[in-house]
């Protein structure tokens, strides 16, 4: 079985693209942090960021209604894909989002800080219309 669920906060706006037969694809960060105290009893923290990406409609709702900061349930598959750039094999996993869950009620307006938001570009998605 393949199945991500992820509660988080969205590090950037949803980046909405298509494909060349017009397809609608939404691209987004997730954080999700893990609290716990050490043998010390100091609290730490751990942060991972999950790339998230939606098709067609659900994605067109994404980029309608999520902003930075945004906090989400997402359901979906993981998936592994790999391109070649610059004669270098690259890969980057993601969440293919089959679902999305709005949670927190409306902080769209809400200022977040950006300096724990990922800055790497996003990796070409393929040009074909791919069922999920």
């Amino acid at each position: 079985m393949n199945k991500a669920m992820v509660i988080g906060n969205l590090g950037n706006d949803p980046e909405i693209r298509y494909t060349q037969k017009g397809t609608a694809v939404a691209t987004f960060s997730v954080a999700t942090t893990e609290k716990w105290k050490d043998a010390e009893g100091v609290q730490q923290e751990h942060t991972d960021w999950h790339r998230i990406v939606a098709w067609r409609g659900l994605a067109e709702i994404c980029g309608d209604h999520l902003k930075k900061g945004s906090k989400v349930y997402i359901e979906g598959k993981m998936q592994t894909r790999k391109w070649e750039e610059n004669g270098i094999t690259r890969y980057t996993t993601e969440i293919i989002a089959k679902s999305m869950e709005m949670l927190g009620g409306n902080n769209f307006d809400k200022e977040t800080d950006s300096s724990s938001a990922p800055n790497g570009d996003n990796p070409p998605l393929p040009d074909t219309d791919v069922p999920f």
